[in-house]
């Protein structure tokens, strides 16, 4: 079973995640970030994985180190989940409306972390959660997760609507490109190998 838990603790968060890569969508989210946890309820459901997170941070000066250190553990987490990433598809792609808004996402399972981020969303706060947030989160996952990782949001008015379709993106696209394909022999690259 491709499952991880792990915890991490500094003077600014105190966090403890779970993962199941093959599981069917459900979360149990307290990040104590109202919107924050929304989005990772996304991306548990579009992924088609199985997310626990319990999250204790300083939101009194505000939801950035909660958000970061989340995106570090949860990479981290699917990194240990995937452990040799024999038979994965290795890239993933999803192309995401909702309502005025459209995403796209496309993920490489590359051993080679890297983020493009590209969204032209004003900035503000949703509940506790800057939109500037986003991208940190993106940022975190990708470098600890070990993939490359590009989101764009293509367009969109609402900055609810941005955020969201792109977590939502993300989400099919990574699950896309950590799912089994029976035609995959051994590790998908023609290295030989994946650094992990």
């Amino acid at each position: 079973m491709r499952k991880a838990e792990l915890s991490r603790q500094t003077n600014e968060t105190r966090i403890q995640v779970s993962v199941n890569l093959d599981g069917t969508g459900q979360s149990e989210i307290s990040t104590g970030v109202g919107f924050f946890d929304h989005m990772l309820t996304h991306l548990a459901k579009h992924g088609f994985f199985d997310i626990t997170v319990k999250a204790e941070g300083d939101l009194h000066i505000d939801a950035h180190h909660t958000v970061e250190d989340v995106g570090i553990c949860l990479g981290q987490a699917f990194l240990k989940a995937i452990g040799t990433p024999e038979g994965i598809r290795r890239f993933g792609h999803a192309v995401i409306p909702m309502d005025e808004a459209l995403a796209e996402a496309a993920v490489d399972f590359s051993g080679r972390p890297y983020l493009v981020y590209r969204a032209d969303i004003p900035k503000v706060i949703l509940g506790e959660f800057d939109t500037e947030l986003a991208e940190e989160f993106f940022r975190a996952f990708a470098m600890n997760a070990r993939l490359t990782l590009h989101v764009v949001l293509r367009y969109g008015s609402n900055a609810h609507h941005g955020v969201e379709v792109m977590f939502k993106a993300f989400a099919r696209a990574l699950g896309e490109a950590l799912s089994r394909d029976p035609r995959v022999k051994g590790v998908p690259s023609t290295k030989g190998v994946i650094e992990t």
